[in-house]
């Protein structure tokens, strides 16, 4: 008997408003407070420097591009990795120093598969409730209702291992939920999945955000993070942006307009071009434009497509979503970020030419 790894229609979740805290204060609210959080992989910054706090009871999202560090960040909270800099607290105690005391209150779901294929779905819970020391009179009831919460009560005599993906993801959370925790921490747990199952996973989290447990969940699906408190987009090992749902697309200027030109490549580069245009996103085979509010409206962008010799099939007014937000706002991040640094390395270069001319025999050998 081995483990495959070496460690172990929904309703969207409601928008919970709150002011804002400062970076690294911890409040009794606070779940999880990071403050400097940093881990390497040799010269590679996986996790740099995080300020970030989670609240208690919140689905609090994390989204990013691949290798932007968020397994790296999920395992440092789960105390799987140690932080070289900087530290975090979840309910109060140090991911670094009381770890001890911060695995109890935390269930951690990887992103493999890292149940036994092996033994049957009941088997599994037994197993796991064990480990996490569960006591024995208890383990029984907490199985019933972790089978019957996932929707796993009619195949708990079924090997994992003939579990479809998102039965097994399923039992994989029920697993972590033996133990009763508090904060649950999910790295990516519908990558890969079917639809259906995604949705009822989802059904899943939103009961136990009724029943006011703490999920910190990283996704590659923008639809996913539109169902959660707030969400957090990392990049680089860095949190650029933090905000609820609503507060992001709050966030992006001007109107969104969808275009379906019959040759989109020939249409991008046309409409980016035109007056009153912010930008313009491959969606699909359609393409979503984002206008100022004085910009061009939906029949005036076909129509100077089509003067231009790209004929437009559909265009309408489309309604503001994640994917649009983030990245309109990620590439504004990154653009405000880079400038700086393209500044000092003119300033730089300025010094530079201006000290070598000005030198006595500049340029002779």
């Amino acid at each position: 008997m081995s483990p495959t790894s070496d460690t172990p229609s929904t309703t969207p979740v409601a928008d919970s408003p709150a002011a804002p805290v400062a970076a690294g204060v911890a409040t009794p609210d606070d779940a999880v407070v990071a403050r400097g959080l940093t881990h390497r992989f040799g010269d590679l910054v996986a996790v740099d420097h995080i300020d970030l706090e989670v609240r208690r009871g919140e689905v609090f999202g994390l989204v990013g591009p691949d290798g932007a560090g968020k397994s790296t960040l999920i395992r440092l909270l789960a105390t799987v990795l140690a932080p070289d800099e900087g530290d975090a607290e979840v309910f109060g105690a140090s991911v670094l120093r009381e770890a001890a005391r911060v695995k109890p209150r935390i269930g951690y779901m990887s992103q493999r598969f890292s149940l036994y294929q092996d033994l049957t779905v009941r088997e599994n819970l037994d197993f796991f409730a064990r480990l996490r020391g569960v006591p024995k009179a208890e383990r029984a009831r907490r199985a019933e209702t972790a089978l019957e919460f996932a929707g796993l009560s009619a195949f708990q005599r079924r090997h994992a291992e003939y579990l479809s993906g998102g039965m097994k993801q399923k039992l994989a959370l029920a697993a972590t939920l033996m133990h009763e925790p508090d904060l649950l921490l999910l790295d990516e747990p519908t990558t890969g999945v079917d639809p259906v199952s995604r949705r009822e996973f989802w059904r899943i989290i939103a009961d136990l955000h009724q029943r006011s447990i703490t999920v910190f969940v990283a996704t590659p699906y923008m639809d996913e993070a539109e169902r959660c408190t707030r969400v957090a987009f990392m990049d680089s090992g860095r949190v650029l942006l933090c905000d609820t749902p609503a507060g992001l697309k709050r966030g992006v200027p001007g109107r969104l307009i969808e275009l379906l030109p019959d040759d989109p490549h020939v249409a991008m580069p046309l409409l980016k071009g035109l007056p009153g245009v912010e930008a313009v996103m491959v969606f699909g085979e359609a393409l979503r434009v984002l206008v100022r509010e004085d910009g061009p409206d939906a029949e005036q962008l076909a129509r100077s497509a089509a003067e231009a010799g790209v004929h437009v099939e559909r265009a309408s007014d489309a309604r503001m979503d994640m994917e649009v937000a983030f990245s309109y706002l990620v590439d504004r991040e990154r653009a405000g970020r880079l400038a700086p640094a393209a500044e000092n390395a003119d300033a730089d270069g300025g010094a530079d030419a201006t000290t070598s001319a000005a030198s006595p025999g500049a340029g002779e050998s």
